[in-house]
């Protein structure tokens, strides 16, 4: 039984010996855990890969441990090569760093950007990696921070971008008078090729129109929705499957809404409805309400609109919905907190309903001279985080306290920063540096 328990390897001419229950660690799905499989050389004494062996022996030693050790005699790029050759990416990612929490995170990479003027956006990956838009280019990284071929729109301005899975990017473009361009277009992750096009239709004739903030619905849903506006007609949400890019729906703009002009667009399964944010200083009011498709109402919105203001007044520059999917956080340019309670029903009469939370006089006065990026707002996990200047804000708890703070002199002003795969991406708006923030791995005992 001990000897049929042995497995014994010949790895580019070195000899290894472990255990079917080592092997088993690498789950099913890779090389391997296939080796486990009878139908496949049953009664093998022995096998032979042609690769390389110091490498195996740290991916055979992770399989046994759980741990990551990386000897200074291979690099990095080479183990995961060939840990893709073993399907044994997951476990090093894995090992690398630790399931996502706001409060331990630390400072894993400083990536320089590669195209001049200000970032408009970066976007973190499900595997890890992320995408960046300058202008009219995507810059593509994958989990290991290696670029990609870049994705370019022919001088299109890129307005957002964001992943339908590891594989496949959708990015909105703004229509250039007389080109008859812009809109919306998938792409490939790994190539930049196209893969199709979305197009805006009335009568069964596409239209030319300028495609802004994104949002897609549930990973087992194949809609995604992007505000539109055009020359003609084609002003509100939209609404596509991104497997064929069919357009299958369009809400029009109701009156007193600027559906066409939103900052923000966010899809909550709780409600089955679409938050829209149309937000200071796009336009003179702010905007945010609930979309519901069905039957093409709003069933309920908030408006600073009918007050009047000034340029010390709050004012809402960005907004994002809670995932107990019961109020929605707003932040103005002072990085004071508000939230909206969507269970107390409309709240539009003259800006009322945002309880807010003044955290001004605890934070860092802005450096002089250095540009200002207006704040943005994430949650994951239960936590929420903002950006002000060169911090990111967390906080933790139901009553949203101030835990950690994430600060890098490098780069100024933090201009969008983004949370998916484990990590957080932050992009800075003077040198266009990106960095990449993760949690360490749980300690091995």
């Amino acid at each position: 039984m001990a000897s049929r328990d042995r497995v014994r390897f010949n790895v580019g001419g070195q000899l290894f010996e472990t255990t079917s229950t080592t092997l088993a660690n690498a789950g099913r799905e890779s090389m391997l855990g296939a080796l486990l499989d009878e139908s496949w050389n049953p009664g093998q004494p022995e096998y032979f890969i042609d690769r390389n062996p110091a490498c195996f022996s740290t991916l055979l030693d992770l399989l046994r441990t759980g741990a990551l050790h990386i000897p200074s005699n291979v690099p990095e790029k080479l183990l995961y090569r060939e840990a893709l050759y073993y399907g044994l990416l997951d476990h090093v990612r894995g090992a690398k760093w630790g399931p996502f929490d706001g409060n331990t995170l630390r400072l894993a990479d400083s990536v320089p950007g590669r195209a001049p003027g200000d970032g408009t956006a970066i976007r973190a990956a499900p595997d890890g990696g992320c995408c960046v838009a300058h202008g009219s280019m995507v810059h593509v990284y994958n989990w290991m921070l290696e670029e990609r071929r870049p994705i370019s729109l022919d001088y299109q301005q890129v307005n957002d971008v964001g992943y339908i899975d590891a594989n496949s990017i959708v990015i909105t473009a703004r229509e250039r008078l007389g080109k008859g361009d812009g809109g919306m277009a998938v792409f490939s992750a790994a190539t930049g090729e196209l893969r199709h096009r979305f197009r805006v239709e009335h009568g069964r004739q596409p239209k030319s129109f300028t495609a802004g903030a994104l949002s897609l619905a549930c990973p087992d849903d194949h809609h995604i929705f992007s505000s539109c506006k055009g020359r003609l007609n084609e002003y509100g949400i939209g609404v596509w499957d991104h497997n064929t890019g069919q357009q299958v729906d369009f809400f029009y703009e109701h009156p007193g809404c600027s559906l066409g002009d939103a900052d923000k667009l966010q899809w909550l399964p709780s409600k089955n409805c679409l938050m829209v944010a149309t937000l200071f200083p796009r336009t003179d009011n702010c905007f945010i309400g609930l979309l519901d498709f069905r039957d093409k109402s709003i069933p309920w919105c908030w408006s600073d609109a009918g007050i009047t203001v000034n340029l010390e007044d709050k004012r809402v520059l960005h907004a994002i919905a809670m995932e107990d999917g019961h109020s929605i956080c707003v932040i103005n340019q002072y990085d004071d907190l508000g939230f909206i309670d969507l269970r107390a029903g409309n709240t539009n009469s003259a800006g009322t309903g945002v309880r807010w939370s003044s955290r001004s006089k605890l934070m860092n006065q802005k450096v002089p001279y250095e540009e200002s990026c207006y704040p943005k707002l994430a949650t994951h996990n239960g936590q929420l985080f903002s950006c002000m200047n060169d911090s990111i804000s967390v906080f933790s708890g139901s009553e949203h306290v101030l835990t950690s703070t994430l600060r890098r002199s490098y780069g100024g002003s933090i201009c969008d920063f983004s949370i998916g795969g484990d990590r957080l991406f932050a992009l800075h708006n003077e040198e266009n540096v990106f960095d990449v923030w993760e949690s360490p791995p749980c300690p091995i005992i």
